[in-house]
């Protein structure tokens, strides 16, 4: 790899922050089901879970892949000059609100971020990141305002195994799922889900009428009304709709 090769890497559209805001409150549970309903069938980032409990993220994505290292493509050398490393690019990229999500395969072993350039990540307003692997020095980076869902933690640097940084802001497999550069991330504690962004607009939509009558169901469910009533909306009877109708007119 060679400077110009950093040059050729696009950066991402990014979506007005209204629209971020509502995903953000829509919730990766109800982003999943809704997305269900549009078509896409596995939106779930399967693998990384949540380190940093009761954080909620949305944000745009910024893409980091890793490949298995071969030693004629790559070889790790503590005397490379740093900005020959891809994954400090895709902090280079990063801008307020914005989701970095690495294929790290999996890895357990290779730190793809330590504390020092998650830090930087946070001081230029990243949302989150997530890794479909492993940090290091997370007993330091907890403590930063970031969202992370991962896989574990390590306490190697991210070439010190068996994988490299390859490319930046191109389209990526993480937790099993495509994941395009701009596609929006909800996560939460039930995880991350990947939101196609041409999708974005209409799940934005759809998810507030779905928000609204779970508040609805739950309400009556917490008084003692029978789950059969009023769970999922499709048993709902021509009054229960009418009451919930009447509910909507007077908040």
């Amino acid at each position: 790899m060679n400077k110009s090769e950093f040059e050729k890497i696009k950066n991402i559209e990014r979506p007005q922050k209204e629209l971020i805001e509502k995903l953000k409150k829509v919730g990766t549970a109800t982003a999943s089901g809704e997305l269900n309903k549009l078509g896409i069938k596995d939106c779930f980032i399967q693998g990384p879970v949540s380190w940093t409990p009761g954080k909620v993220i949305a944000g745009p994505a910024i893409t980091l892949q890793f490949l298995p290292i071969r030693e004629d493509v790559f070889q790790d050398n503590q005397e490379m000059d740093p900005e020959l490393q891809y994954h400090r690019h895709a902090l280079y990229l990063a801008k307020e609100g914005d989701v970095v999500v690495v294929d790290a395969r999996g890895n357990l072993r290779s730190g793809v971020f330590g504390e020092m350039m998650l830090t930087y990540f946070q001081g230029k307003g990243g949302a989150g990141i997530v890794v479909d692997g492993a940090i290091r020095d997370f007993t330091n980076a907890r403590d930063l305002d970031l969202g992370m869902w991962l896989r574990g933690v390590t306490p190697n640097y991210h070439t010190q195994t068996s994988i490299f940084p390859n490319a930046v802001n191109i389209p990526i497999a993480c937790g099993g799922v495509l994941v395009n550069p701009g596609d929006i991330i909800i996560a939460d504690d039930d995880g991350a889900v990947v939101v196609p962004k041409t999708l974005a607009e209409q799940l934005a939509e759809n998810a507030s009428g779905h928000a609204e009558w779970e508040i609805f169901a739950r309400k009556k469910l917490s008084e003692g009304g029978e789950l059969k009533d009023f769970y999922p909306r499709i048993a709902w009877s021509n009054e229960t709709e009418k009451e919930y109708e009447t509910w909507i007119n007077n908040k």
